[in-house]
């Protein structure tokens, strides 16, 4: 199939699936009596950080493992500069407690624990398991957070619609809207993949270098679902899981993605020194600009999401111009 053809198919199947993904979560959230923003946080983010897996796994079982590390950095730039950024400029984004609390301080200290593990020029098959430790611990809180907010969701729900027939969690809406959360990961997923298939191929014909491609194609490819699904959920005013599927994607890209990824070969994955003294400490700064940003006045105001989107274009030129 022509490359072009790829790219434009795997651009369909974003959007359309991104809506899907929207719209089933909501309404599965709100049937669970659950915030959406911890559908957005566990289920939409892990959903959408499938390409990132695949290519990691593809990239240690070849002996890559630059590029592993390479697409998880530059994925997590992406959702946080250019992602974020973008959402924010489109209306501003609004944040809410739970990612103050706790998704904002897992996000940096999880940067941190990266480049402390990949310092020596290794990830080890330890240093991986940690991580995937990590991951589950993290899970485990949200899940426990959802369970102790429930009693509020389902009330505040419960206000929202006047008549019990009027609510979309009776069992044959709830499965239909499971249904659409699950067929909406996977047909995001697929269109990721035909996305970088195509976007890689005619970088390739152009004579752009392997390593170029991994550090902008590949992570921009990867990062396609969240950046649909995010703009998508900010179009229909699902903000909650907006911003859940980002901070989210970028926790689980580090601690769970990565550390499957460490995991597979029986030496760990090497990494790159550049990637050791500028990307990963750019992921991290990059964290940790977040800060200050989400707690003055509990928002990402338009100014503060063109700043971000501004930044991850000079960074984007550094890359294209010293690294090529």
């Amino acid at each position: 199939m022509p490359d072009v053809l790829l790219l434009l198919l795997g651009l369909a199947a974003l959007v359309g699936g991104a809506e899907l993904l929207v719209r089933g979560g909501s309404k599965v959230a709100a049937g669970l009596g659950i915030a959406p923003i911890i559908i957005g946080v566990t289920v939409v983010s892990i959903g959408t950080s499938a390409p990132e897996l695949a290519v990691g796994i593809e990239a240690a079982t070849s002996g890559n493992g630059s590029l592993a590390v390479g697409n998880i950095a530059g994925t997590n730039v992406v959702n946080l500069l250019l992602i974020l950024g973008l959402s924010a400029a489109l209306r501003p984004l609004e944040m809410h407690a739970q990612t103050l609390r706790l998704d904002l301080p897992v996000m940096v200290a999880s940067a941190a624990l990266v480049l402390l593990l990949a310092w020596d020029g290794t990830i080890s098959r330890l240093d991986g398991a940690i991580l995937v430790v990590l991951a589950l611990v993290y899970t485990l809180v949200i899940v426990r957070i959802a369970r102790r907010e429930r009693p509020f969701v389902t009330e505040e729900y419960d206000r929202e619609y006047a008549t019990p027939e009027d609510k979309p969690e009776t069992p044959v809406r709830f499965a239909w809207h499971g249904a659409l959360l699950l067929v909406g990961i996977v047909v995001v997923v697929l269109g990721a993949d035909m996305l970088v298939d195509g976007a890689s191929g005619i970088a390739r014909a152009r004579g752009i270098s392997e390593a170029v491609i991994g550090l902008t194609i590949v992570a921009i490819g990867t990062s396609a679902p969240e950046l649909v699904t995010t703009v998508v959920s900010t179009i229909r005013g699902d903000r909650d899981i907006a911003v859940g599927n980002l901070l989210g994607s970028s926790v689980f890209n580090l601690l769970l993605i990565l550390g499957v990824t460490a995991t597979v070969p029986a030496g760990g994955i090497g990494v790159e020194r550049t990637l050791v003294t500028v990307d990963l400490p750019v992921m991290l700064a990059v964290a940790v600009l977040c800060v200050p940003v989400f707690m003055s006045g509990r928002r990402v105001s338009r100014g503060e999401g063109l700043g971000f989107v501004g930044l991850y274009a000079a960074y984007l030129t550094y890359l294209l111009v010293a690294r090529v």
